[in-house]
Protein backbone atom coordinates (compact mmCIF):
# COMPACT_ATOMS: atom_id res chain seq x y z
CA UNK A 1 0.00 0.00 0.00
CA UNK A 2 3.24 2.26 1.05
CA UNK A 3 4.62 1.37 -2.48
CA UNK A 4 1.04 2.26 -4.22
CA UNK A 5 0.68 5.87 -2.39
CA UNK A 6 4.65 6.46 -3.54
CA UNK A 7 4.16 6.02 -7.02
CA UNK A 8 0.57 7.71 -6.74
CA UNK A 9 2.49 10.67 -5.87
CA UNK A 10 5.73 10.41 -7.80
CA UNK A 11 3.31 10.94 -11.09
CA UNK A 12 1.46 13.39 -9.58
CA UNK A 13 4.85 15.12 -9.19
CA UNK A 14 6.08 14.15 -12.91
CA UNK A 15 3.10 15.31 -14.46
CA UNK A 16 2.65 18.64 -12.52
CA UNK A 17 6.37 19.16 -13.48
CA UNK A 18 5.86 18.28 -17.00
CA UNK A 19 2.61 20.90 -17.24
CA UNK A 20 4.42 23.43 -15.62
CA UNK A 21 7.53 23.17 -18.41
CA UNK A 22 4.86 23.41 -21.04
CA UNK A 23 3.18 26.40 -19.97
CA UNK A 24 6.52 28.43 -19.61
CA UNK A 25 8.04 27.08 -22.55
CA UNK A 26 4.66 27.76 -24.82
CA UNK A 27 4.70 31.01 -26.68
CA UNK A 28 2.32 33.61 -25.27
CA UNK A 29 -0.10 35.01 -27.34
CA UNK A 30 -2.05 37.30 -24.74
CA UNK A 31 1.38 39.52 -24.44
CA UNK A 32 0.95 43.08 -25.27
CA UNK A 33 2.32 44.05 -29.10
CA UNK A 34 4.82 46.86 -28.30
CA UNK A 35 3.91 50.05 -30.80
CA UNK A 36 6.32 49.65 -33.92
CA UNK A 37 8.61 52.59 -33.87
CA UNK A 38 8.70 54.36 -37.71
CA UNK A 39 11.49 55.52 -39.62
CA UNK A 40 14.32 57.39 -38.38
CA UNK A 41 14.56 60.78 -39.26
CA UNK A 42 16.12 60.72 -42.46
CA UNK A 43 16.61 64.65 -43.08
CA UNK A 44 19.01 66.44 -42.82
CA UNK A 45 22.14 64.45 -43.59
CA UNK A 46 23.99 68.23 -44.63
CA UNK A 47 23.08 71.63 -43.75
CA UNK A 48 25.04 73.81 -45.69
CA UNK A 49 27.07 76.70 -42.95
CA UNK A 50 28.33 78.47 -46.10
CA UNK A 51 26.74 82.05 -47.91
CA UNK A 52 26.87 80.57 -51.27
CA UNK A 53 26.13 76.69 -51.50
CA UNK A 54 26.61 75.46 -55.00
CA UNK A 55 23.59 73.59 -56.32
CA UNK A 56 24.10 70.21 -57.31
CA UNK A 57 24.27 69.16 -61.04
CA UNK A 58 23.38 72.69 -62.15
CA UNK A 59 25.99 75.78 -62.66
CA UNK A 60 24.03 77.89 -60.24
CA UNK A 61 24.19 78.58 -56.95
CA UNK A 62 21.93 79.20 -53.43
CA UNK A 63 22.47 81.68 -50.97
CA UNK A 64 19.27 81.25 -48.94
CA UNK A 65 15.95 80.65 -48.10
CA UNK A 66 13.09 82.27 -46.41
CA UNK A 67 9.39 82.23 -45.62
CA UNK A 68 7.30 84.23 -47.74
CA UNK A 69 3.85 83.57 -48.18
CA UNK A 70 3.04 87.67 -49.68
CA UNK A 71 2.20 85.75 -53.55
CA UNK A 72 -1.23 83.21 -53.62
CA UNK A 73 0.44 79.58 -54.79
CA UNK A 74 4.34 80.19 -53.28
CA UNK A 75 5.63 79.84 -49.23
CA UNK A 76 9.37 79.60 -49.83
CA UNK A 77 11.84 82.06 -51.57
CA UNK A 78 15.52 80.96 -52.28
CA UNK A 79 17.76 83.58 -53.11
CA UNK A 80 20.58 82.58 -55.43
CA UNK A 81 23.22 83.67 -58.11
CA UNK A 82 21.89 81.30 -61.78
CA UNK A 83 23.91 81.44 -64.95
CA UNK A 84 21.04 82.46 -67.11
CA UNK A 85 21.85 81.26 -70.32
CA UNK A 86 21.47 77.52 -68.40
CA UNK A 87 18.29 77.88 -66.19
CA UNK A 88 16.61 74.73 -66.34
CA UNK A 89 13.15 73.03 -64.74
CA UNK A 90 13.77 72.32 -60.98
CA UNK A 91 11.88 70.78 -57.62
CA UNK A 92 11.75 71.60 -54.23
CA UNK A 93 12.24 68.96 -51.58
CA UNK A 94 11.35 69.97 -47.94
CA UNK A 95 12.79 68.31 -44.93
CA UNK A 96 8.98 68.12 -42.66
CA UNK A 97 9.92 68.09 -39.08
CA UNK A 98 12.22 64.97 -39.16
CA UNK A 99 10.89 63.46 -42.61
CA UNK A 100 11.28 64.02 -46.05
CA UNK A 101 8.05 65.77 -47.58
CA UNK A 102 6.87 65.48 -51.01
CA UNK A 103 8.68 67.39 -53.77
CA UNK A 104 6.92 70.66 -55.65
CA UNK A 105 7.70 72.29 -59.06
CA UNK A 106 9.80 75.42 -58.61
CA UNK A 107 9.41 78.87 -60.35
CA UNK A 108 12.69 80.10 -61.52
CA UNK A 109 12.49 84.06 -61.48
CA UNK A 110 15.74 85.52 -63.04
CA UNK A 111 16.55 88.99 -62.03
CA UNK A 112 16.34 91.53 -64.73
CA UNK A 113 18.87 93.75 -63.91
CA UNK A 114 21.95 91.66 -63.99
CA UNK A 115 23.84 94.42 -66.66
CA UNK A 116 24.89 92.21 -69.52
CA UNK A 117 27.17 89.51 -67.20
CA UNK A 118 26.03 85.81 -66.84
CA UNK A 119 24.97 85.08 -63.87
CA UNK A 120 22.03 86.98 -61.77
CA UNK A 121 20.49 87.17 -58.82
CA UNK A 122 17.17 84.82 -59.43
CA UNK A 123 15.01 83.76 -56.97
CA UNK A 124 13.15 80.10 -56.91
CA UNK A 125 9.83 80.30 -55.60
CA UNK A 126 8.74 76.96 -53.91
CA UNK A 127 4.99 75.57 -52.49
CA UNK A 128 5.00 73.60 -49.19
CA UNK A 129 3.22 70.40 -49.94
CA UNK A 130 0.54 69.30 -47.42
CA UNK A 131 0.72 68.02 -44.19
CA UNK A 132 4.76 69.49 -43.86
CA UNK A 133 5.78 71.58 -41.38
CA UNK A 134 9.25 72.68 -42.86
CA UNK A 135 12.36 73.14 -41.11
CA UNK A 136 14.83 72.74 -43.93
CA UNK A 137 14.76 72.96 -47.90
CA UNK A 138 16.87 71.97 -51.15
CA UNK A 139 16.10 72.10 -54.87
CA UNK A 140 16.76 68.79 -57.46
CA UNK A 141 16.81 68.56 -60.94
CA UNK A 142 14.91 65.55 -60.99
CA UNK A 143 12.03 64.57 -58.46
CA UNK A 144 14.24 61.25 -57.22
CA UNK A 145 17.50 62.50 -57.48
CA UNK A 146 19.25 62.46 -53.83
CA UNK A 147 20.55 65.65 -52.41
CA UNK A 148 22.24 66.36 -49.20
CA UNK A 149 22.43 69.80 -48.93
CA UNK A 150 19.98 72.08 -47.09
CA UNK A 151 19.39 75.29 -46.34
CA UNK A 152 17.39 76.34 -42.85
CA UNK A 153 14.41 78.19 -43.48
CA UNK A 154 14.36 82.07 -42.52
CA UNK A 155 11.73 84.07 -40.97
CA UNK A 156 9.10 81.23 -39.71
CA UNK A 157 6.70 82.93 -37.07
CA UNK A 158 7.54 80.66 -34.43
CA UNK A 159 4.72 80.24 -31.84
CA UNK A 160 5.28 82.06 -28.22
CA UNK A 161 8.61 83.60 -29.78
CA UNK A 162 8.77 86.97 -31.25
CA UNK A 163 12.30 88.68 -31.82
CA UNK A 164 12.29 92.35 -31.32
CA UNK A 165 12.19 94.55 -34.39
CA UNK A 166 14.50 97.20 -34.75
CA UNK A 167 14.04 100.49 -36.61
CA UNK A 168 16.70 100.97 -39.11
CA UNK A 169 19.18 98.25 -40.62
CA UNK A 170 21.72 99.45 -43.12
CA UNK A 171 22.60 97.10 -45.59
CA UNK A 172 26.49 97.31 -46.91
CA UNK A 173 27.61 95.45 -49.56
CA UNK A 174 30.85 94.80 -50.51
CA UNK A 175 34.06 94.47 -49.11
CA UNK A 176 36.36 93.48 -51.29
CA UNK A 177 40.14 94.03 -52.66
CA UNK A 178 41.12 94.67 -48.98
CA UNK A 179 39.48 97.45 -48.76
CA UNK A 180 41.12 99.54 -45.21
CA UNK A 181 39.36 102.89 -44.95
CA UNK A 182 39.13 102.83 -41.55
CA UNK A 183 38.61 106.32 -40.81
CA UNK A 184 35.55 106.94 -43.20
CA UNK A 185 34.51 103.06 -41.98
CA UNK A 186 34.56 104.02 -38.58
CA UNK A 187 32.69 108.31 -39.43
CA UNK A 188 30.06 106.53 -40.91
CA UNK A 189 28.95 103.83 -38.89
CA UNK A 190 29.12 106.15 -35.71
CA UNK A 191 26.78 108.79 -38.19
CA UNK A 192 24.64 105.86 -38.56
CA UNK A 193 24.42 105.26 -34.73
CA UNK A 194 23.71 109.30 -34.40
CA UNK A 195 21.11 109.11 -36.78
CA UNK A 196 19.28 106.19 -35.26
CA UNK A 197 20.72 102.73 -37.00
CA UNK A 198 20.06 99.70 -35.28
CA UNK A 199 21.96 97.34 -36.77
CA UNK A 200 24.87 97.41 -39.91
CA UNK A 201 25.07 94.53 -42.21
CA UNK A 202 27.95 94.32 -44.42
CA UNK A 203 29.18 91.30 -46.75
CA UNK A 204 32.50 90.96 -46.66
CA UNK A 205 35.09 89.18 -49.34
CA UNK A 206 38.22 90.93 -48.07
CA UNK A 207 39.09 93.66 -46.07
CA UNK A 208 42.50 94.82 -44.92
CA UNK A 209 43.44 93.95 -41.12
CA UNK A 210 42.80 97.31 -39.51
CA UNK A 211 39.43 97.32 -40.91
CA UNK A 212 38.98 93.98 -39.32
CA UNK A 213 40.19 94.54 -36.33
CA UNK A 214 37.16 97.49 -36.24
CA UNK A 215 34.62 95.51 -37.32
CA UNK A 216 35.09 92.74 -34.80
CA UNK A 217 34.74 95.04 -32.33
CA UNK A 218 31.58 96.69 -33.99
CA UNK A 219 30.56 92.79 -34.45
CA UNK A 220 31.17 92.45 -29.96
CA UNK A 221 28.98 95.14 -29.18
CA UNK A 222 25.90 93.58 -31.49
CA UNK A 223 25.97 96.74 -34.03
CA UNK A 224 27.54 95.48 -36.99
CA UNK A 225 26.39 91.98 -38.41
CA UNK A 226 29.17 90.18 -40.79
CA UNK A 227 28.35 88.05 -44.14
CA UNK A 228 31.07 85.93 -44.86
CA UNK A 229 30.86 86.35 -49.00
CA UNK A 230 33.70 84.22 -50.66
CA UNK A 231 31.94 84.74 -54.20
CA UNK A 232 35.95 84.68 -55.40
CA UNK A 233 36.28 80.95 -54.33
CA UNK A 234 33.36 80.17 -56.89
CA UNK A 235 33.55 82.17 -59.74
CA UNK A 236 35.16 85.07 -60.98
CA UNK A 237 33.56 88.45 -60.10
CA UNK A 238 33.39 91.72 -62.01
CA UNK A 239 35.06 94.72 -59.78
CA UNK A 240 32.98 96.65 -62.03
CA UNK A 241 28.93 97.32 -62.97
CA UNK A 242 29.24 96.88 -66.71
CA UNK A 243 29.83 93.30 -68.21
CA UNK A 244 30.69 94.65 -72.04
CA UNK A 245 33.96 97.33 -69.93
CA UNK A 246 34.97 94.66 -66.74
CA UNK A 247 34.33 91.44 -68.04
CA UNK A 248 33.64 88.28 -65.04
CA UNK A 249 30.73 86.08 -64.27
CA UNK A 250 28.61 88.30 -61.87
CA UNK A 251 28.18 92.34 -61.59
CA UNK A 252 30.20 93.55 -58.62
CA UNK A 253 30.91 90.58 -56.57
CA UNK A 254 28.01 89.78 -56.41
CA UNK A 255 26.01 92.91 -54.81
CA UNK A 256 22.43 92.27 -56.38
CA UNK A 257 22.27 89.10 -54.74
CA UNK A 258 23.51 90.70 -51.42
CA UNK A 259 21.19 93.76 -51.62
CA UNK A 260 17.93 91.11 -51.63
CA UNK A 261 19.39 88.94 -49.73
CA UNK A 262 19.82 91.38 -46.96
CA UNK A 263 16.55 92.76 -47.43
CA UNK A 264 15.18 89.26 -46.58
CA UNK A 265 17.23 88.91 -43.75
CA UNK A 266 15.89 91.95 -42.08
CA UNK A 267 12.77 91.77 -43.65
CA UNK A 268 10.99 90.66 -39.97
CA UNK A 269 13.93 92.40 -37.51
CA UNK A 270 13.53 95.60 -38.91
CA UNK A 271 10.77 98.34 -39.45
CA UNK A 272 13.16 100.31 -42.33
CA UNK A 273 16.36 98.94 -44.18
CA UNK A 274 18.60 101.93 -45.96
CA UNK A 275 20.39 100.65 -49.18
CA UNK A 276 23.71 102.83 -49.63
CA UNK A 277 27.34 102.24 -50.36
CA UNK A 278 29.78 102.83 -47.03
CA UNK A 279 30.74 106.11 -48.73
CA UNK A 280 27.03 107.46 -48.28
CA UNK A 281 25.07 108.70 -45.62
CA UNK A 282 21.71 109.45 -45.77
CA UNK A 283 21.27 112.48 -44.20
CA UNK A 284 17.70 114.72 -43.07
CA UNK A 285 18.61 118.24 -43.69
CA UNK A 286 15.35 119.41 -41.53
CA UNK A 287 15.10 116.87 -38.85
CA UNK A 288 17.95 115.46 -36.66
CA UNK A 289 17.54 111.72 -37.02
CA UNK A 290 16.13 108.88 -38.98
CA UNK A 291 12.80 107.96 -36.93
CA UNK A 292 11.50 111.69 -36.92
CA UNK A 293 12.18 111.83 -40.43
CA UNK A 294 10.51 108.73 -41.63
CA UNK A 295 7.73 109.46 -39.30
CA UNK A 296 7.06 112.64 -41.48
CA UNK A 297 7.21 111.10 -44.69
CA UNK A 298 4.75 108.26 -43.75
CA UNK A 299 2.42 110.56 -42.41
CA UNK A 300 2.20 112.43 -45.73
CA UNK A 301 2.72 109.17 -48.28
CA UNK A 302 1.14 106.19 -46.02
CA UNK A 303 1.27 104.14 -49.06
CA UNK A 304 4.60 104.36 -50.01
CA UNK A 305 6.93 101.49 -48.93
CA UNK A 306 9.95 102.87 -50.99
CA UNK A 307 11.74 106.11 -50.53
CA UNK A 308 14.46 107.18 -52.68
CA UNK A 309 17.25 109.39 -51.94
CA UNK A 310 19.08 111.68 -54.24
CA UNK A 311 22.79 110.80 -54.71
CA UNK A 312 25.02 113.87 -54.30
CA UNK A 313 28.76 114.04 -54.73
CA UNK A 314 31.11 115.44 -51.94
CA UNK A 315 34.55 115.30 -54.18
CA UNK A 316 37.52 114.00 -52.46
CA UNK A 317 39.59 116.07 -53.62
CA UNK A 318 38.51 119.38 -52.36
CA UNK A 319 39.33 120.32 -48.63
CA UNK A 320 37.63 122.62 -46.55
CA UNK A 321 40.72 124.94 -45.79
CA UNK A 322 41.05 126.08 -42.38
CA UNK A 323 41.86 122.38 -41.55
CA UNK A 324 39.27 122.88 -38.32
CA UNK A 325 38.75 118.78 -38.26
CA UNK A 326 42.38 118.16 -39.63
CA UNK A 327 42.80 116.49 -35.91
CA UNK A 328 46.04 115.28 -35.15
CA UNK A 329 44.97 112.21 -33.36
CA UNK A 330 43.76 110.56 -36.95
CA UNK A 331 46.56 111.08 -38.58
CA UNK A 332 47.90 107.49 -38.73
CA UNK A 333 44.90 106.34 -39.24
CA UNK A 334 44.08 105.11 -42.36
CA UNK A 335 41.57 105.97 -44.95
CA UNK A 336 39.18 109.42 -45.51
CA UNK A 337 38.10 112.31 -42.72
CA UNK A 338 34.31 112.90 -43.79
CA UNK A 339 34.92 116.36 -41.89
CA UNK A 340 37.48 117.84 -43.93
CA UNK A 341 35.14 117.49 -47.58
CA UNK A 342 32.34 120.06 -47.45
CA UNK A 343 31.81 120.87 -51.15
CA UNK A 344 28.94 119.34 -52.95
CA UNK A 345 28.32 118.67 -56.49
CA UNK A 346 24.83 119.06 -57.93
CA UNK A 347 23.80 116.47 -60.55
CA UNK A 348 23.27 116.65 -63.78
CA UNK A 349 19.79 115.90 -64.07
CA UNK A 350 19.84 115.56 -67.66
CA UNK A 351 20.81 112.69 -67.78
CA UNK A 352 20.03 109.41 -65.65
CA UNK A 353 21.33 109.90 -62.04
CA UNK A 354 20.99 107.42 -59.64
CA UNK A 355 19.33 107.47 -55.98
CA UNK A 356 19.60 104.62 -52.76
CA UNK A 357 16.88 104.34 -50.83
CA UNK A 358 15.31 103.62 -47.84
CA UNK A 359 12.43 100.68 -47.88
CA UNK A 360 10.25 99.10 -45.80
CA UNK A 361 11.54 95.42 -46.48
CA UNK A 362 7.97 94.00 -46.51
CA UNK A 363 7.00 96.05 -49.40
CA UNK A 364 9.55 94.70 -51.48
CA UNK A 365 9.94 91.96 -53.85
CA UNK A 366 13.04 92.52 -55.94
CA UNK A 367 15.27 95.35 -55.76
CA UNK A 368 18.09 96.39 -57.67
CA UNK A 369 20.79 99.17 -56.70
CA UNK A 370 18.96 102.28 -57.22
CA UNK A 371 15.41 100.65 -57.99
CA UNK A 372 13.34 98.45 -56.19
CA UNK A 373 11.79 95.92 -59.38
CA UNK A 374 9.70 94.45 -57.68
CA UNK A 375 7.63 95.74 -55.53
CA UNK A 376 3.74 95.61 -53.00
CA UNK A 377 4.01 99.52 -51.91
CA UNK A 378 4.35 102.83 -53.94
CA UNK A 379 7.74 104.77 -54.35
CA UNK A 380 8.17 108.49 -53.51
CA UNK A 381 11.26 111.08 -54.62
CA UNK A 382 12.01 112.58 -51.38
CA UNK A 383 12.90 116.31 -51.86
CA UNK A 384 16.80 117.20 -51.52
CA UNK A 385 16.10 119.84 -49.55
CA UNK A 386 14.49 117.14 -46.99
CA UNK A 387 17.08 114.38 -47.01
CA UNK A 388 19.66 113.32 -49.76
CA UNK A 389 23.11 111.21 -49.54
CA UNK A 390 26.68 112.71 -48.57
CA UNK A 391 28.48 110.56 -50.71
CA UNK A 392 32.29 111.28 -50.10
CA UNK A 393 34.19 109.49 -52.96
CA UNK A 394 36.27 109.44 -56.09
CA UNK A 395 35.24 111.94 -58.60
CA UNK A 396 33.68 114.60 -59.48
CA UNK A 397 34.40 118.06 -60.83
CA UNK A 398 37.31 119.48 -60.61
CA UNK A 399 36.30 123.24 -60.65
CA UNK A 400 35.25 124.37 -57.16
CA UNK A 401 33.49 127.23 -58.38
CA UNK A 402 30.67 124.69 -59.59
CA UNK A 403 30.60 123.54 -56.16
CA UNK A 404 28.20 124.17 -52.85
CA UNK A 405 29.38 124.88 -49.59
CA UNK A 406 27.38 121.97 -47.29
CA UNK A 407 28.46 121.67 -43.60
CA UNK A 408 25.44 119.62 -42.42
CA UNK A 409 28.10 117.05 -40.76
CA UNK A 410 29.09 119.28 -38.64
CA UNK A 411 26.19 119.47 -36.98
CA UNK A 412 27.33 115.93 -35.70
CA UNK A 413 30.68 117.06 -35.02
CA UNK A 414 30.49 117.30 -30.92
CA UNK A 415 29.41 113.91 -30.52
CA UNK A 416 31.06 111.90 -33.74
CA UNK A 417 34.05 112.70 -33.05
CA UNK A 418 34.45 111.19 -29.66
CA UNK A 419 32.59 108.91 -30.56
CA UNK A 420 35.30 107.67 -33.16
CA UNK A 421 38.29 108.39 -31.21
CA UNK A 422 36.63 105.73 -28.59
CA UNK A 423 35.96 103.20 -31.46
CA UNK A 424 39.66 103.58 -32.97
CA UNK A 425 41.27 103.74 -29.06
CA UNK A 426 39.24 100.70 -28.10
CA UNK A 427 41.26 98.46 -31.23
CA UNK A 428 44.52 100.29 -30.68
CA UNK A 429 43.89 102.78 -33.70
CA UNK A 430 44.24 105.90 -32.16
CA UNK A 431 47.57 107.82 -31.93
CA UNK A 432 48.43 111.55 -30.61
CA UNK A 433 46.45 112.44 -27.69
Amino acid sequence: MANYIKQILILFITTFILILIFIVSSPRTDRSIPTPRGPPPVCPSTISDQAITPLKNTKHFLVSAFMDQRWNGFDIRIIGMFRRDSIQPLHCLFCCAGRLGETTPATVLVHSDHFGFPFAATDVMCRIPQDCDPTHVTLLTQPNESNSTWLPIRNKKTSGIKEKRVNFTVCISNLFGDYNNVLQYTQALEMYRLLGVNRVVIYNTSCGPDLDRLLQSYIQEGFVEIVPWPIHKHMNPSSGWLFSKYGGDIHYFGQLTTLNECIYRSMERSRYVLLNDIDEIIMPYQHSNLMSLMDTLQQQHPKVGIFLIENHSFPRMHFEPSGRFKLPQWSGVPGVNILEHIYREDPDRTIYHPHKMIVQPRMVEQTSVHEVLKSFGQHYKVPLDVCRIIHIGVGGSPKLELLHEDKRLWDFHEKLIPNVDKALKKVGLLTGN
